[in-house]
């Protein structure tokens, strides 16, 4: 889990430019998401990252699909 929890933040710190408590607090927040990933099995270490980065990105309001264009027409 630890390697996931690196990979996300090392890939979402180059995707967004934060502060130094922003992304202490991304970090902080996704590592309670992935804890409740792996106490409920989920293992595959790509998978977790894949999870995490999404969280991340709907915790920021960067995956609004209006936003990027798609309105369901």
């Amino acid at each position: 889990m630890d390697s996931a929890i690196e990979r996300i933040m090392h890939t979402y710190d180059l995707l967004m430019n934060r502060s130094a408590a922003a992304s202490i607090e991304a970090r902080v927040q996704v590592t309670a998401y992935l804890a409740s990933l792996f106490e409920a099995g989920e293992k595959d270490t790509h998978r977790l990252t894949v999870c995490g980065l999404t969280y991340l990105r709907e915790l920021d309001g960067s995956s609004d699909p209006v936003k990027a264009g798609f309105t369901g027409l």
